[in-house]
């Protein structure tokens, strides 16, 4: 089956790199103009949005601090009006471990951030873009397969803030269920080809993480984009308020 989303518009926070940019680059290669943010990491932003334009696609990038609710008001409009003032799909993919601190080394500042930087920029976002989502959009929020097993040592205040996306997800969904909107959720596991693993778990511990998954594998941020696609477009038009578990079989509902 073809997909054509060549009619829509979506916009991808921190689209730049990792599955971010996957995911950017899925939805051009699918026909929509992509609006893709970033935080930090301002060359692969523009790498991201060449290698989209250079396939003939449509992409705009913009700087963004995500937890700042009044930036994020200002560019959510900046990339409508890019746009031609709508947003037919939104990917609230910004987040970050930010580091490994166990709760008793823990100081309020970190537990803040962490939840700032994975569950309020969420809200933030989609308050900011629900204006400009017409009826029948889509959204795809970002979680974790820590939201469903607590994530690694020193994650807890991530686990915490990737669970609570699962249930903003599902409170959302039935919130905008009359307007025909889709609201759906995302919880990758091991995904190589990240800045997250790559910093945050390190190559050398990669085979013994692989041993533990049924496939054998790594996911890739393609492999989520793929579940991206399917709940966008008219393939998952009757599905809301779920969560793709995209882990290679680790973790089974």
């Amino acid at each position: 089956m073809h997909i054509d989303l060549s009619t829509k518009n979506a916009l991808v926070t921190g689209g730049n790199i990792g599955i971010g940019a996957g995911i950017s680059q899925a939805l051009a290669a699918c026909g929509a103009q992509v609006a893709l943010t970033y935080y930090s990491h301002r060359e692969a932003a523009a790498e991201t949005a060449a290698e989209i334009q250079a396939q003939g696609g449509r992409a705009h990038m913009f700087h963004l601090d995500a937890t700042d609710p009044a930036q994020v008001d200002e560019v959510v409009a900046r990339a409508a009006e890019a746009m031609g003032g709508r947003i037919d799909i939104l990917v609230n993919n910004a987040g970050h471990l930010v580091g490994r601190v166990p709760i008793a080394e823990m100081d309020n500042k970190h537990w803040h951030k962490v939840i700032d930087v994975n569950l309020s920029s969420t809200f933030y976002v989609t308050r900011a873009a629900i204006p400009y989502i017409p009826e029948g959009g889509r959204i795809v929020n970002m979680s974790s397969l820590a939201a469903r097993n607590g994530g690694g040592n020193g994650a807890v205040p991530y686990a915490t803030a990737k669970a609570a996306v699962i249930g903003f997800t599902r409170g959302l969904a039935k919130e905008l269920a009359p307007r025909n909107i889709t609201v759906n959720a995302l919880a990758p596991g091991f995904i190589v080809d990240t800045p997250f693993h790559q910093t945050f778990t390190g190559e050398e511990n990669y085979a013994r993480i692989i041993a533990g998954v049924p496939l054998k594998r790594a996911g890739v941020p393609q492999d989520v984009a793929g579940a991206v696609i399917y709940f966008v477009s008219d393939l998952g038009a009757w599905v809301t308020g779920q969560v793709a578990e995209i882990n290679g079989g680790a973790w089974f509902v």
